[in-house]
């Protein structure tokens, strides 16, 4: 089918896990859909058998699939690479080591080609166990779902706008159109390799809410995320808000216009810090001592983070790179 003609492109970007990448595309193979689509699986660099893994489903796959690789490393590179290689009107994001439900292409697509006004969608991401989660983890409040990429807001739909949220990188489809109003993702704050520090993403919605776009959380887009064992230690959860804490505070230098709308260029600081936050850490200081007191493991290890959170954010603005934005995005979104 001519490129102009499609109405969806997939897009997974890969970094050595050809394994659970099979499974993927496996899981995508079995999508029931009425709409022309395609998967387009970027390889950033991958040392492992990414690539034939994706050549030996090719010849039976029900969808075209193609394959590219991406040299320069990280991720926001891959995904603007994989952006540029799409023709489709919607792009489909997921990663890859998820299963996606079989209705998960036509009910990301479906607000977008009813209704105009909605440039995105996103859904749930729920987890797959590779060990069973520790007491600790909280698995009823979801202030800490992110470090797992976890995400469920609930049965009902709503505009992410409206609520102050924002969609999962592993979960969400976008309009074409999107990308050529406001740009592609920010090199500058996407993972490269295994680093955790990643606000990429959350630039691109900034700019995003920035030009009026509006997103739809649909419940019924929903996709299960392989968890491995690994991150399922305190040291990985205070790496991540660390690195969380550090890529925020690189991302407010471009928009200091908090998603609560603070702006943080007339905020009072001190050594470059909002004075707020010192505040917030105390009481999270408090909160953790308490929480060990009392035996509030839960508690202990949300204050905890939120602690690591404070200290990133502390680094990063010891260490201010000034630099301007990449050309790549902002070339695009100027």
């Amino acid at each position: 089918m001519p490129a102009e003609q499609l109405d969806a492109t997939v897009l997974i970007c890969t970094y050595n896990r050809c394994q659970l990448l099979g499974e993927t595309l496996d899981a995508i193979a079995r999508i029931r859909t009425t709409l022309a689509w395609e998967v387009v699986v970027v390889d950033n660099n991958s040392t492992d058998r990414t690539r034939a893994v994706v050549e030996s489903r090719q010849a039976w796959f029900p969808a075209p699939l193609r394959y590219i690789f991406e040299p320069r490393q990280g991720n926001s590179f891959a995904l603007n690479t994989g952006i540029a290689a799409s023709h489709a009107r919607i792009i489909a994001f997921t990663d890859d080591d998820v299963r996606v439900c079989e209705a998960w292409l036509e009910e990301g697509c479906a607000p977008m080609r009813s209704n105009p006004a909605i440039d995105y969608t996103g859904g749930p991401v729920h987890p797959i166990w590779e060990a069973p989660p520790p007491a600790w983890v909280d698995q009823t409040r979801s202030d800490l779902w992110g470090t797992l990429a976890m995400l469920d807001y609930g049965p009902a739909s709503f505009v992410f706008e409206e609520r102050k949220r924002v969609p999962l990188g592993a979960n969400m489809a976008v309009r074409r159109a999107l990308f050529d109003r406001v740009g592609h993702f920010d090199t500058s704050l996407g993972r490269i390799g295994k680093s955790l520090r990643g606000q990429a993403q959350a630039e691109f919605f900034c700019r995003s809410r920035a030009a009026g776009a509006r997103g739809l959380y649909v419940p019924a887009m929903a996709v299960d995320h392989h968890v491995p064992a690994s991150r399922l230690t305190r040291r990985y959860f205070r790496r991540w808000w660390f690195m969380k804490g550090d890529g925020r505070q690189r991302l407010e230098q471009i928009h200091p216009t908090t998603e609560l709308g603070i702006d943080l260029s007339h905020v009072s600081k001190i050594a470059g810090i909002p004075r707020f936050m010192y505040g917030s850490a105390v009481r999270d200081l408090g909160g953790y001592l308490r929480a060990v007191a009392s035996g509030d493991r839960h508690g202990a290890v949300r204050h905890e983070m939120m602690l690591c959170f404070f200290a990133g954010y502390v680094r990063a603005s010891l260490s201010a790179d000034a630099s301007a934005r990449p050309a790549e995005c902002a070339a695009v979104s100027s």
